[in-house]
């Protein structure tokens, strides 16, 4: 363990990402499974960038805002899981301070943006649900924008504020993070600085930053609800809610997971748990996306077909 010396005590400059090493058996197991989870989270979140992109059919407030979300989640994907990877092949779990750091930061700012593009993308489905008629008016190119800007925005200066706090901390041990990634409570737990001003700082901006886009998507879909029951014809029901139902699915899973990680106290006979529900909103919600959007959204479909056609099927037939 390197050190670098302090007044008075000797302050660590490297940690170990302890991870899944309580499973020393598992290890190639748990490389091969990320491995594959990795590969497939960038080509689906980056297929529906391309789609979104070159398909005129998906040019629309909705499918804007999907390719921001998978665009967000392919840089979630590779904030996480290339260290993790690397921490199980080679067995070296060790992060330079500046690194964890670092890692904290982009991860911070990757889950902020999330939480106001999900509410984002709920009020979007509002507007079209419940407001049909002013649906076009209000969801203009220059506001989708403005909306993709402040949802980004809002969360690297939330989370700059934070990083630059635990940037002034010191760390003189123990250098051991049980966890696979460097969130804010294993970092506070190995400083041996007062805290205290950057717990409540931390706990003021994450209330901002989390509970008014979670009471937003929570009010739009009790509206977007109320609307649909409202609609006579069970066609009309099955129609409104199929336009929602995924990002429905994507909302509860992130917020679900997120509420049980971070309200749950952090006990040692919780802290497994709240190990593997980390996975859930780090590594398996960046997976299931693309996968929720694509295989429930027959645009998606209809644009992955067309996109086949021009650069597999035509090529292929031009050549016979």
């Amino acid at each position: 363990m390197e050190t670098g010396e302090g007044k008075n005590q000797t302050y660590i400059t490297e940690f170990n990402l302890l991870g899944f090493e309580m499973f020393p058996q598992l290890q190639t197991l748990l490389f091969l499974l990320f491995l594959v989870i990795y590969i497939v989270t960038m080509a689906g979140n980056l297929l529906i960038v391309v789609l979104v992109v070159v398909d005129r059919h998906l040019h629309t407030p909705m499918y804007f805002f999907l390719g921001n979300l998978s665009c967000l989640e392919t840089c979630y994907s590779s904030t996480i899981l290339p260290r993790l990877l690397a921490g199980l092949l080679t067995g070296d779990r060790t992060i330079s301070v500046s690194g964890c750091i670092t890692q904290f930061y982009f991860f911070g700012v990757l889950v902020a943006s999330e939480c106001y593009l999900l509410s984002t993308m709920s009020y979007d489905r509002y507007l079209a649900i419940c407001k049909p008629l002013h649906y076009t008016a209000l969801m203009n190119g220059r506001f989708c924008l403005l909306l993709a800007a402040v949802s980004w925005m809002g969360g690297l200066m939330a989370t700059t504020i934070v990083t630059c706090l635990i940037s002034q901390l010191h760390f003189c041990g123990p250098n051991e993070i049980d966890h696979f990634l460097c969130d804010f409570t294993p970092l506070i737990k190995v400083s041996c600085t007062d805290t205290r001003l950057v717990k409540l700082v931390t706990f003021v901006i994450s209330s901002i930053d989390t509970l008014p886009p979670f009471l937003l998507t929570l009010m739009s879909y009790i509206c977007i609800i109320s609307t649909i029951l409202r609609i006579p014809s069970a066609a009309g029901r099955q129609k409104a809610f199929s336009t929602c139902s995924s990002h429905l699915i994507v909302v509860t899973i992130f917020y679900g997971t997120l509420i049980v990680v971070y309200v749950l106290p952090d006990t040692d006979s919780l802290r497994d748990l709240n190990k593997v529900f980390s996975l859930f909103y780090t590594v398996l919600t960046p997976l299931a996306n693309p996968l929720i959007y694509s295989l429930r959204n027959k645009e998606v479909l209809e644009a992955l077909r067309k996109l086949i056609h021009r650069y597999v099927a035509c090529p292929a037939i031009q050549k016979e």
